[in-house]
């Protein structure tokens, strides 16, 4: 394991600190290694002070430092690096270590973008081999360990009475509204859109067409998005069809949730994650800062990544005129003036119940601003607990005893066909009880 640490900042590994946004850790790195990190626990924090690192710069001609980490810290949106070189190894032109670079696998283009990732190879004996190194060179540290996630301690349930149970007893304080969000497989999925998931090598699979995606889904099916006014509209409707967006669905009612997270995947454990809010902090369609948000996804991602959130005359930039050209098409009394902090915001927004899915699964949504990243132990505005869910044969049973089913959380007909087929499918003891009705 190591770590590679690479940044357009100029002199940025001469000063022995350095301070990443959280959206850049653990990009281009195995998805495995990137779920068991995303939680930046104590013992975590020590499995990656104990790699190896490459500190690099953006490109393909400067020289790499060899090193460890010696402190990390998380600071809001950022993680604020300290770290010092191994002195007994020379800076290493990056052209040395170009021809081994898939051994250490270093992507194609991810020498080109600010990062951090975690790569899962032996770094000091690729650079023994290739003769880098002097053969005879130790690393100052023992062999580091491969993360792995860290013991569950959620609440276990298994029945339906048990989850309404828990659902009760959580705390929900004056001024505040709770939401719900069902995950099937409570090790693979995180609290992320569609828009920035990755495969398995960590690489990004939409984020970078975004604009594309929006563009094309209108173009195909202009129709469809005639009466949607805001552009929030839209990508709630794109969400609806299945379109990577930067929305995450949650709902008010936890037995929606309890549905989601037991309706596949039925051999693994599921959760259903809580949020709790303060009301005042929801916003709605038509808000402002979900307009400011809800029109990333019409920027192209070359203009989305020359935005600067450092100097004083934010609203001078290029692709920030054209954010608020986007913004004034459908709302032209809007000022031309986003505050900065707004366009990294993760905010929960309730939509218009535009269709029956909506309704029917009593939908809300977060909406992810600028490479934004939802802390997975929560928020100093959303608070997160989780619930595992076991026994999930038995609770869909028992969950359709109260009419929540593929039914009535998808309300359309090919979906009702598809529960009345299954539901009634021949067996002795269903077609004994059809034959007594009928006599």
């Amino acid at each position: 394991m190591y770590n590679l640490l690479v940044t357009a900042m100029d002199g940025a590994w001469e000063q022995g600190f350095y301070e990443y946004d959280k959206s850049r850790f653990l990009e281009y790195t195995n998805e495995d290694i990137a779920f068991a990190l995303k939680g930046l626990s104590e013992m975590h924090i020590q499995n990656l002070k104990s790699y190896p690192c490459l500190f690099a710069y953006e490109g393909e001609y400067s020289d790499v430092r060899v090193g460890y980490l010696t402190s990390i810290k998380e600071h809001g949106r950022s993680i604020l690096i300290e770290f010092e070189f191994q002195e007994d190894i020379a800076p290493i032109p990056f052209q040395q270590i170009l021809p081994i670079a898939p051994l250490l696998d270093i992507r194609g283009w991810e020498m080109n973008r600010t990062h951090w990732a975690v790569k899962d190879e032996d770094l000091f004996t690729r650079l023994r081999a290739s003769g880098i190194i002097d053969p005879e060179h130790e690393s100052m540290k023992s062999k580091p360990e491969r993360p792995t996630s860290e013991k569950s301690t959620n609440p276990k349930i298994s029945k339906v009475q048990g989850f309404i149970g828990k659902v009760l007893l959580l705390n929900k304080d004056e001024g505040c509204e709770v939401f719900y969000r069902g995950h099937s497989s409570k090790k693979r999925y995180k609290l992320e859109p569609s828009l920035f998931r990755k495969d398995e090598d960590g690489n990004y699979l939409y984020k970078d067409n975004e604009h594309v995606l929006y563009r094309e889904l209108l173009v195909s099916n202009s129709n469809d998005f005639q009466s949607d006014v805001y552009t929030l509209d839209s990508l709630v409707r794109m969400q609806h069809y299945s379109l990577p967006t930067r929305l995450l669905d949650i709902t008010s009612n936890p037995l929606i949730a309890l549905y989601f997270a037991c309706k596949s995947s039925l051999d693994e454990d599921g959760e259903v994650v809580v949020f709790s809010m303060l009301r005042k902090t929801i916003k709605y369609f038509d808000s402002d800062v979900a307009s400011c948000i809800s029109n990333l996804a019409r920027l192209p991602q070359t203009e989305k990544d020359l935005i600067g959130f450092d100097g004083n005359k934010f609203n001078d930039q290029l692709p920030i005129k054209r954010l608020i050209h986007f913004i004034r098409e459908e709302k032209p009394f809007f000022e031309p003036g986003i505050v900065p902090d707004d366009l990294r915001k993760i905010i929960c927004v309730k939509g218009k119940q535009s269709n029956d899915r909506i309704s029917s699964q009593s939908g809300a949504f977060l909406l992810f601003g600028l490479d934004a990243v939802f802390d997975e132990s929560g928020t100093p505005d959303i608070e997160i607990s989780r619930i595992t869910i076991t026994n999930k044969k038995s609770i869909l049973k028992e969950l359709d005893l109260l009419n929540i089913n593929e039914s009535t959380v998808f309300p359309y007909i090919e979906n009702s066909a598809k529960y009345v087929a299954d539901k009634f499918k021949f067996n002795k003891s269903i077609q004994s009880t059809a034959n007594a009705a009928v006599d």
